[in-house]
């Protein structure tokens, strides 16, 4: 066996987060460690990778128990991990970093020449083509990613976490991903594979880990089990199918006319090019496209984060465009942002106070925020959306990435307001989470609220949607009625080809 990680425990005072877990890990075998969030997975790889140390457990490497008491005592023993949000200079070129900590040099001086030779030769043996001279900061989130793997080849990993690696990449990125995976373990690599994608897990792992609670509940083989059966496993009952009424829509809530952003100087087209389209009363309209053609900028400006050069956006019939983010939101905005930690949350701040961020309306009794108040109904939230959290006092930045996200859906959505941005809503939680988000826009929009969907995820947007806008290149691209839509039309048009997509509303 060439991981054995034994009766592993970590406990944070009263909180325990592993409960005697045992991982095992074979030469040129896919792991999947799946859970809920907040179930352990994280903490129990950071433990591996020398970030935690375990209260109790063992950890041996090819029979031989070791120690790790920082990350490059894993490195040297040929662990290495992709996180989640990726460690890269995004003014370096593509080779200075990988080969960071590792640079070859011509005396004192760091050899650029040699580095990027070094970066090619890595790249051609593993099958994982990338340009060693260009800048990081220029290469797409799939090509980025490609590059912290290959850093970690290059450390010598012979074991490689990946965490949460499809989180926000686009169908082709995610299908070369997992091409990728399989081709490194038929060369000998192992791969312990963090995710809530459980296709993904179907078409890619050998074996699968369920965590629940901190604790084992189940680890099987890919080809014995299913999705079904995983979903179990992780949420310890059957998922209930999400259950979508006919849409019955009603006057224009939000409408954008003629919507123009331009981007730097220099810059030949627009980031947003003369976006029109509106969102009615009771209906979820989805915008889907390949990363970077203008969907964030679009919602940026929307929720006024981002300056507008040009055209109208009206909500509830008045003209917001120019607005501050707090006028518009006292006009009707809700907005799920799709970055929790830079839009999303003060992570320094409780759990209670981010919860309470924009509704001091309603705690407050003249001059005096009601702190009892604040309690008892970020309680009822954190119930209802089942966020992990020790204590309504725990800082926001100490919860999950899941977690933090349903705290902010709850907020966002207690808001009760006409209209809501739900920005990639479920990015990074689990199965019975997604549930549970799914339900309430659903129920929001059923209530008359106006919904515009913004995911990377096409299943999502197929499963939520009324209408789909497709976005490339910053323009609208086509629009589909739900039940003309398929991922393979959307796929098209997100390409830039002809779906015979309608135009219009």
């Amino acid at each position: 066996m060439l991981l054995a990680m034994e009766k592993i425990t970590k406990t944070y005072g009263s909180v325990t987060a592993n409960a005697s877990v045992d991982f095992t890990l074979k030469a040129g075998e896919v792991h999947a460690l799946v859970g809920e969030n907040g179930a352990g997975k994280t903490t129990l790889m950071r433990i591996l990778y020398g970030e935690e140390t375990p209260t109790s457990g063992t950890i041996r490497i090819r029979g031989e128990e070791r120690v790790f008491r920082s990350p490059d005592d894993a490195i040297r023993a040929g662990i290495g991990m992709v996180h989640q949000h990726f460690m890269l200079f995004p003014s370096f070129t593509v080779a200075e970093n990988i080969v960071i900590g590792r640079e070859p040099s011509s005396g004192i001086v760091f050899n650029r020449k040699k580095a990027a030779e070094e970066v090619a030769r890595l790249s051609a043996k593993y099958g994982m083509p990338v340009d060693p001279l260009r800048k990081v900061g220029d290469c797409s989130v799939g090509m980025q990613q490609r590059v912290e793997i290959l850093k970690v080849l290059h450390q010598g990993a012979d074991i490689i976490i990946l965490d949460e690696p499809s989180a926000v990449l686009t169908p082709l990125e995610v299908r070369e991903l997992l091409a990728a995976i399989r081709g490194l373990a038929a060369q000998g690599k192992s791969f312990i594979l963090i995710t809530h994608k459980l296709q993904e897990v179907m078409d890619v792992a050998d074996r699968i880990t369920v965590l629940r609670d901190g604790k084992v509940t189940g680890t099987v083989s890919a080809a014995e089990t299913n999705v079904e059966e995983l979903s179990r496993l992780m949420v310890g009952r059957e998922l209930i199918p999400l259950n979508k009424k006919p849409a019955k829509p009603g006057g224009a809530v939000l409408e954008v006319s003629g919507l123009t952003i331009r981007g730097e100087r220099g810059r030949a087209a627009p980031l947003v090019d003369g976006v029109s389209f509106a969102v009615r009363a009771g209906e979820i309209v989805g915008i889907a496209g390949i990363s970077g053609n203008g969907q964030s900028e679009l919602i940026q400006a929307i929720a006024g984060l981002r300056r507008i050069d040009g055209g109208t956006v009206r909500l509830a019939g008045r003209d917001i465009s120019g607005e501050t983010v707090r006028r518009i939101r006292e006009h009707g905005l809700a907005h799920i942002p799709e970055d929790r930690y830079l839009w999303g949350a003060a992570k320094e701040e409780s759990v209670a106070d981010n919860a309470a961020m924009g509704h001091t309306g309603r705690f407050r009794r003249g001059g005096m925020l009601l702190g009892g108040r604040i309690r008892k109904t970020v309680g009822e939230w954190v119930a209802t959306f089942k966020v992990k959290t020790g204590s309504l006092d725990t800082k926001a930045g100490h919860l999950s990435g899941g977690n933090l996200q349903k705290l902010i859906v709850a907020r966002e959505l207690a808001h009760g307001t006409p209209f809501v941005i739900a920005a990639e809503p479920t990015r990074g939680v689990d199965v019975g989470a997604m549930e549970i988000i799914h339900g309430e826009l659903l129920k929001r929009r059923d209530e008359g609220g106006a919904i515009l969907l913004v995911s990377s995820e096409l299943t999502e947007i197929l499963k939520l949607s009324d209408r789909i806008l497709v976005m490339n290149d910053g323009r609208i691209a086509g629009e589909l009625r739900s039940e003309d839509a398929t991922e393979e039309r959307i796929s098209l048009l997100m390409a830039g080809g002809n779906a015979h997509a309608s135009a219009g509303a």
